[in-house]
């Protein structure tokens, strides 16, 4: 019955979903996704991500891959409102040092930097220089299930030390069980809490987990949690915000108006044909810890033979 003050909930349709679609969603849904969150009380809405332009040709996708200020600001205008703008920027994938701007000339909020574990020196490069501009960062350890024990220790460490806000537990290939997903939640806490640090964390739906692993981690004391509308993500997708705003206790948060979006915006989306969910293919990649590109593939060219697919997954551990 009690309200946690400091969870913060982070919808990530437009970013995780937009790898669904190529990030073409028009500004009438993304205007009306923003609407819905100012609504709901959702505090921080990710846009997409900030990629290279000279890596990403700008033609083959849509406006929410590079996060152009003008773009943002035709949506939001000045966002004079308690809604906080994010974006995601990739280790080696972005031109941090070109296309941020001073933190008072822009209306981003947050900069989540994703990275791999090996790439921690770099992820602190950038948020060393994210921070020097004023904005709040993340630090997003993509496929975590994969590093050691060692290598997890060590960047907890380098992280603590370092000016970021928010530490991010991510569950890249939804090969997380609740009990698993407890554990490292505890070991990221422990090496964040005492630095002044919260922790996050970012589920896929590969084993229908997603939902179950968000309200764990939670549980004891992660406090930035992601979710999209209908699950819509990467693959099987991620935490479901119609689940985790009807969990979460704090009266901030209100659902109705998040379905009238889901009945206004989503379901013409699936109707169109953009596929995400859950679906067998991933729950393999999802109980063999890796990544999905090859049930992705295997989503694309609509195949049903799950038993082949299964055993070629198998074959090549």
């Amino acid at each position: 019955m009690t309200v946690r003050n400091d969870v913060k909930v982070v919808d990530v349709t437009l970013r995780d979903g937009g790898l669904c679609n190529q990030f073409q969603f028009d500004d009438a849904f993304v205007r009306d996704l923003y609407e819905t969150n100012l609504k709901c009380g959702v505090d921080y809405m990710e846009f997409g991500y900030k990629a290279s332009r000279r890596l990403f040709k700008e033609s083959e996708f849509g406006k929410w891959k590079f996060c152009k200020e003008e773009d943002l600001r035709r949506i939001v205008g000045e966002n004079d409102t308690g809604l906080k703008i994010s974006v995601m920027a990739d280790v080696g994938r972005c031109d941090f040092r070109e296309d941020f701007l001073p933190r008072q000339e822009s209306v981003i909020d947050l900069v989540r930097v994703a990275c791999y574990i090996h790439q921690i020196p770099a992820a602190l490069e950038m948020i060393e220089y994210l921070h020097a501009l004023g904005y709040e960062t993340s630090c997003n350890i993509m496929a975590i299930t994969q590093a050691n024990l060692n290598q997890t220790e060590e960047a907890l460490a380098l992280l603590a030390a370092s000016p970021v806000d928010v530490i991010y537990l991510v569950d890249s290939y939804g090969s997380l069980y609740p009990e698993n997903a407890g554990a490292l939640a505890k070991s990221y806490l422990a090496a964040a809490e005492p630095a002044g640090k919260q922790v996050g964390f970012h589920g896929h739906n590969n084993q229908n987990l997603a939902f179950a692993n968000t309200i764990e981690t939670m549980s004891y004391g992660v406090s930035f949690l992601d979710a999209s509308a209908m699950g819509m993500g990467r693959g099987a997708g991620n935490c479901a915000m119609e689940l985790l705003l009807g969990f979460l206790k704090n009266p901030r948060y209100q659902l109705y108006d998040l379905l009238t979006f889901i009945e206004r915006d989503m379901l013409p989306l699936k109707a169109q044909g953009v596929v995400w969910g859950y679906d067998l293919q991933y729950l393999f990649t999802g109980q063999l810890n890796r990544h999905p590109r090859e049930a992705m593939n295997f989503t694309a060219e609509k195949r049903q033979d799950y038993c082949e697919f299964y055993k070629s997954l198998l074959d090549n551990f």
